[in-house]
């Protein structure tokens, strides 16, 4: 039997540990080495999966830990030179989403995967869940017919994420909510409409919260959380109308701070034979979780409920990733797809820079 593929993950925060979880119960697999700036947390996580190899910087980890894969849950505008670095070393690389601050750097990775010749997947956990997977074979069985127009959301009532962390700098994250959360529902509304061309996006983005220190996830929307002046230079909503190839539209909307009544998550689609939702959220005593179909049987309106499975959360995203390594036809992933939403997204934010449509060519 050949050796487990020896595995690192860089980045300590909650991304990074599902990484760890996953590794840790996968056969075939070995995690091997941990790379984090906070010593202790390290330490600790280093100890719990038996993680025997340990940096405080990643470059050497990537330079001395001989590696085969490794996961990266980093803030985003690491995602570029670590990736690239871990490719040129012949490492496959796990990349946390979004894939990168804008589509340009994203198309240097994907160019370090193709002359590397090595795998470049990035985790998209949300595509992996449980109603998703029942509703994408709803719609490959054809029961919803052609599906021409699309909406989906993660609305937040107050979840600005560390107000004046790096999430909410365009330097470090890129953008706001569009490319922290927006990103999750344009993957999965693509993923379930069969990945058509995004041909062009008219998109608005607000930030009404976040610069007056508002909106953190403790509070709610309107109490103050002390963010100092400056920390806060992204959207904290954005909407976006996006026309696909072959004539169908998606609207998209994000938000992490809003005046609704509680968090609200939807995908839902609408084709010639049938419509189906996807909806959670609420508060948390009385949180929600939906999925329905719509369609017509022998002429009698039919409200389907199909069995769901479990989610496959990050678990299956390292699965599938490692089933990627092991087939051997690298060529194959080398990140094309999340390239095309980041270049979505560069396309949203420039539309709303503009104030008009912006096509994607």
């Amino acid at each position: 039997m050949s050796a487990p593929l020896r595995a690192g993950v860089i980045g300590l925060g909650w991304a990074g540990r599902q990484h760890m979880a996953a590794y840790d119960q996968i056969e075939g697999v070995e995690l091997v080495a941990l790379a984090g700036m906070e010593t202790d947390q390290l330490e600790q996580l280093g100890d719990t999966y038996g993680a025997p190899l340990r940096f405080n910087d990643w470059q050497t980890l990537v330079s001395e830990a001989q590696l085969d894969v490794v996961s990266i849950a980093t803030p985003t505008a690491l995602h570029n030179p670590i990736t690239v670095a871990a490719l040129n070393a012949g490492i496959h690389v796990l990349c946390e989403k979004p894939m990168a601050e804008n589509g340009d750097v994203a198309q240097q990775m994907v160019q370090a995967a193709k002359d590397n010749n090595r795998v470049l997947e990035v985790s998209f956990n949300h595509r992996r869940r449980g109603d998703v997977q029942a509703l994408k074979a709803l719609i490959d069985a054809g029961l919803l017919g052609e599906i021409y127009y699309a909406k989906a959301g993660w609305l937040r009532r107050a979840g600005i994420p560390g107000l004046g962390s790096w999430f909410t700098r365009v330097a470090t994250a890129g953008g706001g909510p569009l490319m922290d959360i927006g990103v999750h529902m344009l993957d999965m509304a693509l993923h379930l409409l069969g990945e058509p061309a995004v041909r062009a996006a008219t998109a608005a983005t607000y930030a009404e919260f976040g610069p007056r220190g508002r909106g953190g996830a403790q509070g709610g929307a309107g109490a103050k959380t002390g963010v100092s002046e400056g920390a806060f230079d992204v959207e904290d909503l954005s909407t976006a109308f996006l026309r696909l190839d072959g004539g169908g539209t998606l609207l998209l909307e994000s938000s992490w701070a809003q005046w609704i009544p509680h968090d609200q998550c939807y995908v839902t689609l609408y084709g010639s034979e049938g419509g189906a939702t996807i909806e959670w959220g609420g508060n948390p005593g009385s949180y929600y979780h939906r999925l329905h179909a719509w369609t017509e049987v022998q002429g009698v309106p039919a409200e389907l409920q199909p069995n769901v499975g479990p989610d496959g959360g990050h678990t299956q995203c390292v699965i599938d990733f490692l089933a990627e390594v092991n087939s051997g036809e690298f060529d194959k992933y080398s990140g094309e797809e999340a390239l095309s939403r980041a270049r979505v997204v560069d396309a949203c934010y420039a539309s709303a820079e503009k104030g008009t449509e912006v096509s994607l060519g």
